[in-house]
């Protein structure tokens, strides 16, 4: 019987500098499901490699040989020994590798909780599989009830509605001060990575224009490059002030680097036209008091974070019932799973009994002196019915109870009562204890 394996490496489980040595390119995932396909105990398999994780799914008969086999490929792949990468990957087998798969699409399972983009990567890794023929019918049918699990989940739960990362937060308010970001000015002030990600994202959310000042100008000039923005001289910055709808600051200032006083000239050439300060840095760049100004919006760090925390707060709320969706339809595809247990079952007492059928049908046709196709017909249709209304009761309760606790226990039971795993024997009519119920 076919299960599910999921051998995989993740941020949950290894630092960035072990993860960094199983990535796969999108080419470099085609090749490998080529090469995995071909090795002992892989029967169907996919891979799913992102920044955060290098996840190796497959449907094996054999789980034992199947894990071994990736951790074959992953050593000879990465030029590494299984014993240095060993400590750090994670194996799932059966219902908990579908489950986990199911995490992974809708989010639960992220850096960043709900955060959407895994679902993209996952139905990537789906279609490289499927065009590398290597997903079968038991990755087909996970990964389209993942897909349908991370739909429910987008839709029925808020997982992933509110930001929950300081970048993320800093646009989120910046869309409820200004609607349309499309022909608002920004600047930013310094060059850390906390202030590129939210010009980033700004820029990613459509504003005009990006203005950025740092101390160092060759290191604005690089930055500008980087996200199409105009780099100025720090001395400029008040100067520009003026033209600026968001103000971003993140510098190593000891001292305020916006004070009052700017602020007021500030809004006084604008028209009093309001302005949204984001101050990211610790110490403070942006004097506190200048949030008491009309038409200034003044967030720093500690702002940003209670947003952040209510927001974390919503997630895991809805992580809870994303959670409940995920074993919702887990459960519906492990009964579909357990049921496969039958179908071998199934297709060879249907062949048993046509095959019983066939002799039967031949055999009163032989005592006939003499008969028309229609008589054959009349005869066949009968026998066929029969059968069927014989088989009918059995099958649709082994069907049943396939995808319960006493499946296994049905299927062995017919298996053993029609002697399923033998040939079946043609006797002799004399020997054939259903003789005495013959046609004679």
């Amino acid at each position: 019987m076919l299960r599910v394996v999921v051998v995989g490496i993740s941020h949950n489980t290894a630092p960035v500098e072990v993860r960094e040595r199983f990535t796969f390119t999108e080419d470099e995932a085609g090749a490998a499901v080529a090469e995995l396909s071909k090795m002992e105990g892989i029967e169907e398999c996919m891979v799913l490699s992102t920044c955060n994780r290098t996840e190796i799914y497959a449907a094996s008969e054999n789980a034992d040989n199947c894990v071994e086999s990736v951790k074959r490929y992953l050593s000879d792949s990465s030029g590494t020994d299984t014993h240095e990468f060993s400590p750090y990957l994670y194996v799932s087998i059966g219902h908990m590798a579908v489950r986990h798969l199911y995490k992974v699409a809708c989010g639960i399972d992220s850096m960043v909780l709900g955060e959407p983009q895994i679902l993209g990567q996952v139905k990537n890794a789906y279609r490289s599989a499927v065009l590398k023929e290597t997903s079968g019918l038991i990755l087909n049918r996970l990964c389209h009830s993942a897909f349908f699990a991370a739909k429910r989940v987008r839709t029925e739960t808020g997982i992933g509605s509110r930001a929950v990362s300081v970048s993320y937060v800093a646009v989120e308010l910046a869309k409820r001060i200004f609607d349309d970001l499309s022909s608002r000015k920004v600047m930013l002030i310094g060059s850390g990575e906390m202030a590129e990600l939210a010009a980033r994202n700004l820029v990613s959310a459509g504003i005009g224009d990006l203005v950025i000042a740092s101390r160092r100008f060759d290191n604005a000039a690089k930055l500008a490059e980087r996200l199409n923005g105009s780099p100025v001289r720090f001395e400029e910055i008040y100067y520009h002030l003026k033209d600026m709808d968001i103000v971003i600051t993140a510098t190593g200032s000891s001292d305020f680097i916006i004070k009052t006083s700017h602020a007021k000239e500030a809004l006084k050439l604008r028209n009093n036209e309001p302005v949204f300060m984001i101050d990211i840095a610790v110490p403070r760049d942006i004097d506190p008091r200048v949030e008491e100004l009309p038409d200034i919006y003044l967030y720093d760090i500690d702002d940003l974070k209670g947003v952040l925390d209510e927001n974390i707060k919503t997630r895991k709320e809805s992580a809870t019932k994303a959670d409940d969706i995920v074993h919702e339809v887990e459960r519906a595809f492990e009964a579909w799973i357990s049921g496969l247990k039958a179908v071998p079952a199934i297709i060879d007492l249907k062949k048993r009994f046509e095959l019983i059928k066939n002799i039967e049908v031949d055999r009163a046709l032989s005592k006939l002196d003499s008969y028309t196709d229609k008589d054959k017909d009349v005869i066949e249709t009968m026998a066929s019915r029969i059968v069927g209304k014989i088989l009918h009761g059995p099958l649709t309760k082994l069907k049943e109870e396939a995808s319960t606790s006493m499946g296994a226990l049905y299927v062995d039971s017919v298996k053993r009562l029609f002697e399923l795993d033998n040939d079946f024997l043609i006797v002799e009519e004399e020997e054939d204890e259903a003789h005495s119920q013959d046609w004679n």
